[in-house]
């Protein structure tokens, strides 16, 4: 596959974003293989929506013939973890979360339920639906290390994006500019069913109906605009890079308060909106 190249391969669709960043989606979310095919160490970057374990572990297989090092998770969102136990389970590998997102991935905490006052389109009203319970992964989920490293991937780092959730991190390498976001920034209206279904690639905040912080969540913005990325790959959408993603992030910086705060819901300061 050519660079940013699309292959659907049953039932889920891959793409090749860089020689050594797969990403492969599971209906409305996308997960990452990272790492190079045929030699090396690679690392499975969240796990998708539930009943996509046998789509990723034959995806991982054909690609690496062999297990990752170790699951990290971006978050603890439903869709994002939909088969990490059974992934976890199946190649014998630790699953590697923020501190501040062990509580939901302990069973110690649930997140707050989905907000469908946000407004934005079906996906947003139908968030009272979506799972918010925390899971119970034990001994097998542990902290990130503090240095910032990423196990089994040492040209990357971990950096705390929240906002999304209180633990929310994105990786950065710094040789290629390379970003993996998770929910801190996506490229398409998640909000919107009609743009989850036509993939519609534009810069967005994060999911609206399922971030409780909006402060925090520019903040983290500011943070990733700081980077100058050249290429991003984001939990909701397809890939961005080069002069589009550039200019798109620094505007979504500039003027978060417009762009990604709702207009109204329960976790929106009016203070916030211009």
């Amino acid at each position: 596959m050519n660079e940013h190249s699309m292959l659907k391969t049953g039932a889920v669709e891959t793409e090749e974003v860089t020689g050594d960043i797969l990403s492969l989606r599971t209906m409305i979310v996308n997960v990452q293989l990272v790492g190079t095919p045929g030699s090396g160490d690679w690392v499975l970057v969240d796990t998708g929506i539930a009943n996509f374990t046998d789509s990723i572990a034959e995806t991982a297989e054909q690609r690496f013939g062999r297990p990752p090092v170790c699951i990290v998770l971006t978050h603890g969102h439903f869709d994002h973890v939909g088969n990490v136990r059974e992934l976890s389970d199946r190649w014998n590998v630790p699953v590697y979360a923020h501190p501040l997102e062990l509580p939901y991935l302990t069973g110690q905490a649930d997140y707050p339920a989905g907000d469908p006052s946000v407004g934005g389109g079906l996906m947003a009203r139908v968030a009272p639906m979506y799972p918010h319970k925390g899971i119970d992964l034990g001994l097998r989920v542990q902290p990130l290390p503090e240095d910032g490293t990423v196990p089994g991937l040492p040209e990357w780092r971990w950096i705390p994006t929240p906002g999304h959730s209180p633990g929310h991190v994105s990786l950065f390498r710094v040789r290629d500019g390379a970003l993996i976001a998770g929910d801190a920034i996506i490229t398409v209206k998640q909000e919107s069913a009609l743009a989850v279904i036509g993939q519609e690639k534009e810069l967005h905040g994060p999911p609206m109906y399922f971030t409780p912080d909006w402060d925090a969540a520019r903040e983290s913005v500011l943070r990733l605009a700081a980077l100058s990325p050249h290429i991003a790959v984001t939990g909701h959408g397809v890939s961005m890079s080069g002069d589009e993603l550039i200019d798109s992030l620094q505007r979504l910086a500039r003027d978060f308060n417009r762009l990604a705060v709702p207009e109204q819901g329960r976790y929106v300061d009016p203070e916030d909106k211009p």
